[in-house]
């Protein structure tokens, strides 16, 4: 042991000695050279002739200390300096040196000195099979009730075994027997066994199962390791508890109060005792909502009513129930309860009114579209079919859409400021629920004025007063005649007028009173007719001055009706709370929806739109309706675009923030608005 310990000193020595030396004056030679070799094999065994791979002088090998100088620190390889092979120092155990089933590899480093050289060689250890599997367990015991059921699966010791790749385990086997076989499931490298009940156990015939599984590797020849199964076989609780039927269906109202019991779970078990004991329970994937509405009671099976049932936000629910007993295993069974939720009218309809204004120009023509209304019921079936009407006295009515439960408040007949200045309707909706439910919504249109009305000669024609007077009296040489021409006029913006001819007749003193002629014309686009009656006495005491005059008995005027003025106001007029157009390109159809458009505006042909000139701004709003449908993802950020209305709808982009482009009407929270500068819905 000395001695030896004192030759490994020299060689350490030496070597340092040699690589200072080499480290001055010589150069490394490298070369990697790489060998194969099986574990397990005997000592002296020969991997190769490193000598002669790197074609080195063998007669020069010992004079040049031809070495091993590197490797693990037992030394597993050596190197003949007489012949320059590489040899098995020791015996080598592959799964103590490399573990897994990757390359087992080991490095060494050939020193040759005068030149010092320096060479790699790499070696791997090949696999060889030599290591049978086993188990971590010499036996397995399992307790089976007799009445558990076919492809019932229960999971066995896994074997292991340290060779590796083709040397590791490769299957699994069973002795052979008629209630049970073996089924392998892989996981990553591992091979899991798992015994399958492929026949149904009676104890009254069998009360115990031995057998053996056996793991085999695939080595030449295969090795293999046991493992010993016992099967006891339960007598007790062979029966699981069955409900009457699979799938139960109720129907319960809506709003039904908390705390009510709606129904009873009955599932029966012929065992006794514990065995027969059962107890209810919910399945574990049901939705939360469900466990926060409705409880089971574990002991009699009724399920109570614990949260608000409300037919809106659900209107069925599925419980999976499961029985199970008491007993050693215990058994389940299981159904499925559908609970329908019956709609009551809970929900009164809700009114959402659209106007642009609350003033209606009184020159409006029947027809015109005073507001836009939309009518919801969050109930079903009956209970959310809604009746509107409106009440009112004025010229005013509801008409439906196209589009159910959207309507148009518009004018049904013709509209006087003089007679009505101010209407108040109110929108009533009512459910056909039972009993009905209503909804009031009052709209103030306020009427404003138009100037279509003239003049009108009242008893007298001064300037103010309507009143004719003399200037001074009459003489003989004055003409017994005398024709004037009466001008009235208002001071609206564009002021209107009317004319007047009255025919003065001079009357000697002791003549009887006559009566004149009067003639009149009115010089406005419909006649109107005036006729004035005037008595004149003149009389002369002496020098003939005027006694008396008698002027303007009787006057009666009359006008059309019909009178319609040719001026325009160079401001939009007030009355028609927003301005509706229908109309169709190509197979699509389109509703425009807005403040009333300027004299003259044109949607353009090409951007999905008619063109439509309005030549009077007095015309009639249409009602018009379209539908856009866009789709979006949900949980999308805040500002994602949806799409550009106003280029689908062929709008002026230019003009969209002063016709007040916006979004009239949705849900209670606004999820979606429109940016007026680019026409984007958002």
């Amino acid at each position: 042991m000395g001695n030896a310990t004192k030759a490994r000193s020299r060689n350490c020595y030496w070597f340092a000695f040699h690589l200072a030396l080499h480290l001055l004056f010589g150069k490394e030679a490298f070369a990697q050279i790489r060998y194969s070799v099986p574990e397990e094999v005997k000592e002296g065994t020969v991997v190769g002739n490193v000598a002669k791979d790197l074609g080195l002088d063998i007669t020069s090998l010992t004079d040049r200390r031809f070495r091993v100088v590197s490797g693990s620190k037992d030394a597993f390889f050596e190197v003949n300096p007489d012949n320059g092979a590489l040899y098995v120092y020791k015996k080598i155990d592959r799964e103590e040196l490399c573990q897994g089933s990757g390359a087992c590899l080991m490095e060494l480093k050939i020193l040759v000195e005068n030149p010092l050289e320096m060479h790699h060689i790499v070696v791997e250890i090949t696999d060889v099979n030599d290591h049978s599997p086993s188990f971590p367990k010499k036996e397995q015991k399992f307790d089976i009730g007799e009445q558990t059921l076919p492809g019932r699966r229960f999971q066995l010791h896994t074997a292991r075994d340290p060779d590796a790749g083709i040397n590791a385990i490769r299957t699994y086997t069973l002795t052979s027997n008629e209630h049970f076989e073996i089924d392998i499931r892989q996981s990553d490298e591992d091979k899991i066994p798992f015994l399958v009940l492929k026949k149904s156990l009676d104890r009254e015939q069998k009360s115990k199962h031995s057998f053996v599984v056996t793991a085999v590797d695939g080595g030449k020849p295969p090795r293999s390791g046991t493992l010993n199964v016992s099967i006891i076989v339960l007598d007790t609780n062979d029966n699981r508890p069955i409900f009457t039927r699979e799938v139960y269906e109720i129907t319960i109202q809506e709003n039904v109060p908390v705390g009510t019991t709606i129904f009873r779970m009955n599932a029966t078990d012929p065992d006794e005792d514990t065995n027969g004991e059962i107890e209810y329970s919910l399945g574990n994937t049901l939705r939360q909502n469900v466990y926060e509405i409705f409880e089971l009671d574990k002991i009699t099976g009724e399920i109570i009513v614990k949260g608000v049932v409300d037919f809106e936000e659900n209107d069925v629910y599925k419980l999976d129930v499961e029985a199970s007993d008491k007993g050693a295993p215990p058994l389940t069974g299981e159904c499925r309860v559908i609970i329908k939720i019956k709609d009551v009218n809970d929900n009164p309809p809700e009114i959402e009114i659209t106007s642009l204004s609350n003033t209606v120009s009184e020159d409006s023509k029947p027809g015109t579209v005073i507001s836009l209304l939309s009518v919801t019921d969050k109930d079903s079936g009956v209970n959310g079919k809604i009746i509107v009407s409106i009440s009112s006295d004025g010229p005013f009515e509801l008409k439906p859409s196209y589009k159910e439960n959207i309507y148009s408040v518009v004018t049904k007949g013709l509209l006087d400021r003089e007679q009505v200045s101010h209407y108040e309707m109110t929108i009533q909706a009512t459910d056909c629920g039972e009993p009905p439910l209503s909804t009031f919504k009052t709209l103030s249109i306020q009427i404003s004025d138009v100037n279509d009305n003239s003049p009108q000669f009242s008893q007298g024609l001064d300037r103010y007063t309507g009143q004719i007077r003399t200037l001074r009296s009459f003489t003989e040489t004055d003409e017994a005649e005398h024709k004037l021409v009466i001008l009235v006029k208002d001071n609206g913006n564009v002021s209107l007028s009317a004319t007047a001819t009255v025919i003065v007749k001079l009357v000697e003193p002791k003549e009887a009173f006559a009566a004149s002629d009067v003639k009149s014309a009115a010089k406005v686009d419909d006649e109107d007719n005036v006729t004035f009656y005037l008595m004149i006495t003149l009389g002369s005491v002496s020098v003939l001055f005027l006694i008396s005059i008698i002027v303007l008995i009787a006057m009666q005027c009359s006008k059309s009706t019909d009178y319609t003025s040719k001026y325009l106001q160079e401001t939009n007029y007030d009355g028609t709370l927003c301005h509706s157009i229908q109309y169709r390109s190509g197979d699509k159809r389109y509703m425009l929806v807005g403040p009333r458009m300027s004299i003259g505006s044109t949607i353009v042909p090409g951007s999905h739109a008619n063109t439509l000139v309005l030549p009077d701004r007095r015309r009639t709003s249409e009602e018009a309706g379209a539908e856009l449908r866009y789709s979006i993802p949900e949980e999308m950020k805040e500002g994602t675009a949806v799409g550009n209305v106003a280029k689908d709808l062929g709008l002026d982009k230019s003009s969209l923030i002063d016709r007040r482009f916006r979004v009239v009407s949705g849900s209670k929270d606004a999820f979606f608005e429109v940016n007026p500068d680019n026409g984007a819905l958002q």
